[in-house]
């Protein structure tokens, strides 16, 4: 995603969230509110595929669902308490580290559900790609936060938190609706694959593969980046 289609998205769904963000300042919600409840939801999120592990059957697609319209809410969280902050006026050293940290314990509690969803309807390959992925995003903010520390700017790559967000909660939601089209049990199977070639949760479980993939590589480009920075 290019810098200037994010600013554009950024801006129109600042556009549409500034009144409800004005409400929250004369109810007097603080940021690190919002900042707690996108954690609450993220943990929802990972309840709800534990429960879909426990009780649903490995063709009910409706846990993914709603635990990923659970974590773009949790997503849309992360952007409001930031837009809360500079609007109203409550932008603090303290908060940007309390926004990062929990952010962390979010993202690595909702691949906990994933992964824990995965590995109890026998999805073994795609549960460790969800954990590569789980690794490659902690390393995309640690690498930018720890070059930024030694004073290097290492902003560089995708798949940042926005991105993964919207690519895992939309991807669980478009899930449900490939289930509903093509049948929940619906498959492709090739002889020679260890696996299927395509079902609906593989809406779900490609975008991970991904995810595994692109991650590392916007982390190992960010610490090439900062070498160089620092070698200057």
């Amino acid at each position: 995603m290019s810098m200037a289609w994010k600013q554009t998205g950024q801006s129109l769904v600042y556009s549409l969230f500034n009144p409800f963000i004005k409400l929250l300042i004369k109810l007097g919600v603080t940021p690190n509110m919002v900042t707690v409840m996108g954690l609450m939801l993220n943990i929802l999120a990972t309840v709800i595929f534990i429960f879909g592990a426990e009780k649903a059957d490995r063709n009910d697609h409706s846990f993914v669902v709603w635990a990923g319209l659970t974590i773009l809410i949790g997503g849309l969280m992360d952007m409001i308490d930031g837009r809360l902050a500079r609007l109203g006026n409550m932008e603090s050293d303290y908060g940007a580290l309390f926004d990062s940290v929990l952010d962390r314990y979010s993202e690595m509690i909702m691949f906990l559900g994933i992964c824990y969803y995965l590995i109890a309807h026998d999805f073994f390959l795609s549960s460790l790609f969800a954990f590569i992925a789980l690794i490659g995003s902690v390393m995309v903010s640690y690498t930018r936060a720890r070059a930024e520390g030694l004073g290097a700017e290492a902003a560089v790559g995708v798949m940042q938190r926005p991105e993964r967000i919207l690519i895992i909660s939309i991807s669980a939601l478009l899930t449900g609706a490939a289930s509903s089209i093509f049948g929940a049990e619906y498959k492709i199977i090739v002889d020679w694959l260890p696996m299927s070639l395509f079902e609906p949760i593989t809406v779900f479980t490609f975008p991970i593969f991904i995810l595994a993939i692109s991650t590392n590589i916007t982390a190992v480009r960010r610490l090439l980046h900062a070498r160089k920075v620092l070698d200057k």
